[in-house]
């Protein structure tokens, strides 16, 4: 097996020293991870230079070829390459809705007004359509207190009286006479033409 530069020289604790650092990601908390692909690409093209004759590489405990090596540093490259993508991708969808959202959302209020309308009695209709019918929110006691003083002070400006309060008003006549008025006297027609008097009323003179 071919020696690796430099792996005499380390004690097996520089060695989990060395791997700790190098290959636990969570020990390169400041490094980001647009960083982290940058650095498995610079380490993929020195390990194809200086170590692509060497056979086997000691690491973690087990044995990596060359290959090995630079197929699961390339998985760090490619996945944030497909993050790098899906970020442009959806940059550009949030753009898109974003600009187009507000008036599809007008509109989607206006079909719901009208839907609400259309089919304000038949609740279950609306259920159809994932609409429910708007039920009046039911005062508080404080609302409903000031709803009755309102009124009160309402009808009291219009001098709005109830059924009892009306029944108790009565109207006052005062300085009136009254004179009674006498029916026409009725008359009754005879045979020849000639009207005659109705019994009780004075006779007129005929004059042949």
């Amino acid at each position: 097996m071919a020696a690796i530069p430099g792996n005499q020289a380390r004690t097996p604790d520089s060695e989990a020293a060395f791997r700790e650092k190098e290959w636990n990601p969570m020990a390169t908390s400041t490094r980001n991870k647009g960083t982290a692909a940058a650095l498995a690409q610079q380490l993929i093209s020195g390990t194809k230079k200086h170590l692509a004759k060497v056979t086997q590489i000691p690491l973690a405990g087990s044995t990596y070829t060359p290959e090995q090596i630079t197929n699961q540093l390339q998985q760090i490259v490619g996945l944030r390459a497909d993050v790098d993508t899906a970020k442009a991708t959806t940059k550009a969808k949030v753009t898109a809705e974003q600009s187009s959202l507000p008036s599809l959302r007008s509109f989607m209020k206006t079909y719901k007004t009208y839907l609400k309308a259309a089919y304000a009695s038949t609740p279950d209709v609306l259920a159809d359509f994932g609409l429910h019918a708007k039920e009046p929110t039911p005062l508080t006691a404080e609302a409903k207190t000031a709803a009755a003083a309102k009124r009160k002070a309402t009808r009291a400006a219009r001098h709005t009286m109830g059924s009892q309060q009306k029944k108790s008003v009565k109207g006052t006549v005062t300085g009136v006479v009254v004179t009674p008025i006498a029916p026409p006297p009725s008359v009754a027609a005879t045979a020849n033409g000639v009207t005659a008097p109705v019994a009780g009323s004075p006779a007129t003179p005929h004059t042949a």
